[in-house]
């Protein structure tokens, strides 16, 4: 039955989302409880949204707009995937958003993802098994527009990145990322085949596996050969070496040998590490970029790469290879229907890369300027126009779980390194609170300056005669 066949995968795929991708961000030291906390009533709403967007944007598109959205076991492994495309985005804006504005995100964002999957997936007949395309690069790229949007990287005078203090990891926060790296590897695997048919199957299982094999221990080399001093990095070890489930994901049901999986996740590895090494300091020091958790360097890249290695296979599949089967694997090539070419289903995967590329970087940008609006943002003395690119939220309430959370006392004893985005937040706060303060002052001296009852201390009235009556400069003081 349907359940007994995908249910298990579909519990491998909630376990990736709700455990692997909440504990991968837990790597901030002060923003711990939002990681795994929002991560869990993101994936949980982005869920039930995307069954909702989904079944609609289909049901249009197959000419029957009025009828009920039917659901199955199918329909919430396809709503997890829509919600690890969430969460990829999640990745690049992390601690730079609040709550709200990360539901109003997955509100947007799952209806661009809706209309991409269909046009992708559906009108032109791409093969994406495993994501690549429609989850890994959609995701990465709306998420560092989105990012780009609403944030920007700050420069020292040396033209070098400015740090935010609280970006970064102690000890204890890294070790629980690493936890959540652990489950994403070990499921990864029911990631890209929860939804494949019979031998595709097999097929996803054993690639996936010798991907994520090979791109650990590349991973694991080419961060101590980059790093000066040879000594692994936390951060690259944490991504880079699930890099390869990535990759391999558009091609993982192809028939692409074991040494082509072994192939992917070592490109995949060295792709990444590169990423985190080189690129994404490049990135934020000349185009702005502040990618928090580097979703470019595990989702973007790889994914491209994989995107690139599935059109190639597609390109080199024949029916020598696949038989009968072809149109399981790809059902545009069934001669009773579209009958496209090896060559022509090469081009439509290129096709849905682009597509999503441009899908994902348009819908970043303007939900980007949707959240920066006044009613979404938090309380604070200054805030940035719509309009303005690269600014939102005061950098004082970036990666502090305190905003939104009841923490520990020994948390909020601890001292934290001295930040001016932070003594100007709480400076605009408390000038706030003084003009308010001064406006009801005026508001009680007009009111005395009116015809108003006096009252002593006991509350009793006192004689507003001119004998014995106070002066108006007495009643101000009093």
């Amino acid at each position: 039955s349907e359940v007994d066949h995908y249910y298990p995968f579909y519990q491998d795929v909630h376990v990736m989302i709700f455990i692997g991708f909440g504990f991968l961000m837990t790597f901030l030291k002060k923003y711990t409880f939002s990681s795994v906390g929002l991560n869990f009533i993101i994936a949980a709403f982005a869920i039930q949204w995307s069954m909702i967007v989904n079944g609609v944007v289909h049901n249009i598109y197959e000419g029957h707009a009025s009828q009920k959205i039917s659901l199955g076991i199918t329909n919430l492994i396809t709503s997890d995937f829509a919600a690890g495309a969430v969460l990829v985005s999640f990745g690049a804006v992390l601690g730079k958003t609040t709550p709200l504005q990360m539901l109003i995100v997955v509100i947007f964002e799952l209806l661009v993802y809706a209309c991409n999957e269909l046009i992708g997936a559906v009108i032109l007949g791409a093969v994406d098994m495993g994501g690549s395309i429609f989850v890994h690069t959609f995701g990465a790229y709306f998420g560092l527009a989105l990012s780009r949007t609403i944030s920007r990287s700050k420069l020292n005078k040396d033209g070098s990145v400015k740090d935010h203090p609280l970006n970064g990891s102690n000890y204890t926060s890294d070790t629980f990322a690493m936890v959540g790296t652990i489950f994403l590897w070990m499921y990864w695997p029911s990631f890209n085949g929860a939804l494949a048919e019979e031998s595709q199957q097999h097929r996803v299982i054993i690639n996936t596996v010798l991907a994520l094999c090979s791109c650990c221990i590349t991973a694991f080399f080419m961060d101590a050969l980059l790093r000066e001093g040879n000594k692994f990095d936390m951060v690259s070890i944490q991504n880079a070496t699930l890099a390869g489930g990535v990759a391999v994901g558009s091609s993982s049901d192809l028939v692409i040998e074991p040494y082509g999986a072994i192939l992917i996740g070592i490109a995949a590895g060295v792709l990444s590490v590169i990423g985190y090494v080189y690129v994404q300091p490049k990135l934020a020091r000349i185009w702005g970029i502040d990618d928090t958790c580097g979703v470019h360097n595990l989702h973007g890249m790889p994914g491209i790469l994989g995107a690139v290695m599935g059109g190639i296979s597609a390109g080199q599949a024949s029916e020598n290879l696949y038989g009968q089967s072809i149109a399981t694997v790809f059902p545009n090539r069934d001669p009773a229907g579209k009958a496209y070419t090896a060559g022509e289903q090469a081009g439509v995967q290129f096709a849905a890369l682009g597509i999503t590329l441009c899908f994902a970087i348009v819908g970043g940008i303007l939900t980007g300027l949707i959240i920066k609006m006044p009613c979404f943002l938090p309380p604070e003395a200054k805030k940035s126009g719509c309009c303005t690119i690269g600014e939102s939220n005061n950098r004082g309430y970036w990666y502090k779980d305190e905003h939104y959370w009841e923490v520990p006392e020994d948390e909020e004893d601890e001292e934290d390194a001295v930040d001016k985005d932070q003594i100007l937040l709480e400076l605009g706060l408390l000038n706030s609170s003084i003009e308010s303060a001064n406006a009801r002052k005026q508001e009680l001296e007009q009111a005395l300056d009116t015809d108003v009852a006096i009252v002593n201390d006991a509350g009793e009235p006192v004689n507003d005669s001119n004998e014995g009556a106070p002066s108006p400069a007495t009643k101000k003081e009093e």
